[in-house]
């Protein structure tokens, strides 16, 4: 026997986008959507690892490293990044 819990679908808007630094290469697709209270869903298309994240998730380092398993460096890298993409707009401003 399943619960459903949801079920529910949208057109989203997807990006996909390839950067380099001195350290690395990264890939990444990012879906924008309303679910998830608005979080876009980033995916490393190297690892296949995906965590949702808004603005403010990035100011986490650790948590930017062991979702995608970044070292200090890498993380602050692809925070930097990922702050000129991803809304600043927090989620009490945008559900509020």
């Amino acid at each position: 026997m399943f619960e459903r819990l949801y079920d529910s679908g949208e057109q989203a808007n997807i990006q996909f986008i390839g950067f380099a630094t001195d350290l690395a290469r990264y890939d990444f697709g990012i879906v924008y959507t309303t679910a998830f209270f608005g979080k876009p869903l980033v995916v490393c298309m190297q690892t296949n690892r995906s965590s949702l994240l808004d603005h403010e998730d990035l100011d986490n380092i650790a948590y930017l490293q062991r979702a995608f398993r970044l070292n200090d460096r890498e993380a602050e890298e692809v925070s930097a990044f990922l702050k000129q993409l991803l809304p600043s707009m927090g989620m009490q401003e945008q559900y509020g």
